[in-house]
């Protein structure tokens, strides 16, 4: 298979396990949020947020299907749909829909899709982390892209090197594609620290706009 995406079907086959409704003791993959045989409510399992919502493990999803299955399965989880359930039944549904709303949450922005896909990849590669990845040339540049924003007066230049800013962020993002890709967990590390910087500088940006209205 190309790069890092892996079938749904396969991660399950790797990564689910069985294990035994609560209710009615019958089978239960870990990832399904309700048993198929008498309809309760399971606890969480123990699978990966990519897993959870039905995705392969790839930076590049389909945010409209994302949106979607997620709002799905937040409405059959919706506390009136229980009102009338076992106490515990209530209790496991929360865990899911909490479950299911950081999963989404963390998928649906890139930099912390990319955060959570290079700490799923990287434990045996990095074994020292990703961010104390030493660039000189990525530290250099900040401080250059910072400095020309406090050396901006006037609105027209700060919202000259927002816009900079936003396309750079955009390059970074299509460069992390192909990174995990290719497998290049290393270099997806190094660019993932460049989007962040990115992505704060848009923040400060922000700022110094309201300053100057």
């Amino acid at each position: 298979m190309d790069g890092l995406d892996t079938t749904v079907e396969e991660q399950k086959a790797h990564e689910e396990g069985v294990i035994a409704c609560w209710s009615c003791k019958g089978p239960v993959l870990q990832v399904v949020p309700f048993c198929e045989t008498c309809g309760a409510v399971q606890p969480p399992g123990q699978v990966n947020h990519f897993l959870r919502l039905g995705l392969e493990t790839s930076f590049d999803i389909d945010i409209d299907w994302l949106d979607q299955h997620y709002f799905n399965m937040q409405r059959n989880l919706h506390p009136d749909r229980f009102a009338i359930s076992s106490a515990q039944e209530k209790s496991l549904s929360q865990q899911q829909a909490t479950t299911i709303n950081d999963a989404y949450e963390t998928l649906k922005e890139p930099l912390r899709r990319a955060d959570y896909l290079v700490d799923l990849l990287s434990a045996d590669l990095l074994p020292d982390g990703c961010d104390l990845v030493n660039d000189q040339a990525l530290l250099m540049e900040t401080m250059e892209l910072r400095e020309a924003l406090e050396e901006c007066e006037t609105l027209e230049q700060v919202n000259a090197l927002s816009t900079r800013a936003e396309n750079e962020i955009k390059g970074c993002i299509e460069k992390l594609s192909k990174l995990f890709k290719d497998n290049d967990i290393e270099g997806a590390c190094r660019l993932k620290t460049r989007l962040r910087y990115l992505k704060k500088l848009t923040e400060e940006t922000r700022i110094h706009q309201m300053k100057l209205i």
